[in-house]
């Protein structure tokens, strides 16, 4: 018969929607996380550790300061022993200011270049929820209709189907 259909679980189908309902709602949950990270991102860098290395630096140059005028004071005092230990303070704070201002000039940077980088990235996950918010409400909505029209031919077919044939009688063993 070419013209019936197979329907074996509609339960099977009704899992399936449900599922997929609840992978959008976590893809949802999942993409407004992934936002979420980016704008923290941007935050952290355009804010805070723009603060962090620029109070950093000025600590750091305050402590070059302190070590230069100790060294000035020690070379005026003739004290030998002192000016090395002092000339090695004065190198270890340069370097410190010197990495300082390379952390700032390196945020400057990535800075100025983070939307580049993140927005084509971003574009694809709005691309993801436009397929989120569209397509597959589409679909849940399609398994509803489909699964209501198989529970209907279902329904049909059961009340179009002759009754079944009685069952023989059992045979009696006495009548043999």
């Amino acid at each position: 018969m070419a013209d019936q259909a197979r329907v074996t679980s509609l339960e099977a189908l009704e899992s399936f929607r449900a599922s997929l309902i609840l992978f959008v709602n976590r893809a949802h949950r999942s993409l407004d996380e992934a936002g979420d990270e980016v704008r923290r991102t941007r935050q952290w860098m355009q804010h805070d550790q723009r603060l962090h290395w620029e109070n950093e630096l000025r600590r750091r140059q305050r402590f070059l300061d302190l070590a230069v005028q100790e060294l000035m004071t020690a070379r005026m005092s003739n004290l030998r022993d002192n000016v090395t230990a002092q000339e090695e303070a004065v190198r270890k704070w340069k370097r410190a200011v010197q990495e300082a201002e390379d952390k700032l000039r390196k945020l400057k940077i990535w800075n100025r270049d983070f939307d580049h980088f993140v927005d084509p990235l971003a574009r694809k996950l709005e691309s993801v929820r436009q397929f989120l918010d569209t397509d597959l409400p589409k679909a849940i909505v399609f398994l509803l209709q489909a699964q209501r029209t198989l529970e209907d031919y279902a329904e049909v077919r059961s009340s179009q189907s002759p009754a079944p044939p009685p069952a023989p009688a059992p045979a009696d063993s006495a009548e043999a």
